[in-house]
């Protein structure tokens, strides 16, 4: 499915390229990353993010992206006289596919976008109780959302704040979709 996916995404710059600005970088950045429950009480995690970005096109562009990043979620509750706390950490390769538009000059612009993004699970710790330990077997690998945010470039130098929103289930057993908020650096290698 990540092949798949991967050529469809390169297809598609490749083709949107002959005729539009074209270019490549490296991004890094943090993320703050919250796992809804309806059990217990849920509190952000920071997280990483690292990799990639294509961009085609001018004012409006598309806008590839492979990424590892490390999110999860703390958990708390205090239900009959029990105190618990635990936490799940993440590692993800994460593939968004974003849609924007820019304003401004070359050298300064502003930026919308949005877009779909695939999440697939490399690896996943937890410390959790005992009573919800078997729930941690459940967490999906393959997870689906969406992203949306703004950004900056100047010159070879482009930041961008994006809001993810988990549009499947983390955990079928306890925990809802994952929510986080991310703010990256990069820099167009061309």
């Amino acid at each position: 499915m990540k092949k798949y996916l991967l050529s469809a995404v390169l297809l598609i710059a490749v083709s949107i390229s002959a005729k539009a600005q074209f270019s490549l970088g490296v991004k890094g950045g943090v993320n703050f990353s919250k796992i809804g429950s309806d059990n217990f009480s849920d509190k952000n995690l920071t997280g990483y993010q690292a990799g990639l970005f294509a961009r085609v096109g001018n004012s409006v562009y598309l806008q590839p992206e492979l990424y590892l990043s490390g999110t999860g979620g703390k958990f708390e509750s205090n239900d009959n006289n029990t105190a618990f706390s635990g936490k799940v950490r993440f590692t993800n390769l994460n593939m968004p596919l974003l849609v924007g538009k820019s304003f401004g000059e070359k050298d300064l612009n502003f930026r919308i976008m949005a877009g779909p993004i695939y999440t697939y699970t490399l690896d996943q710790s937890t410390s959790l109780g005992n009573n919800i330990s078997n729930a941690a077997n459940d967490f999906n690998k393959s997870n689906l959302g969406f992203q949306a945010g703004a950004g900056v470039d100047i010159g070879s130098i482009t930041a961008d704040l994006r809001y993810e929103g988990g549009l499947t289930k983390v955990s079928d057993s306890f925990a809802k979709r994952q929510n986080l908020w991310a703010l990256s650096v990069g820099f167009k290698i061309f």
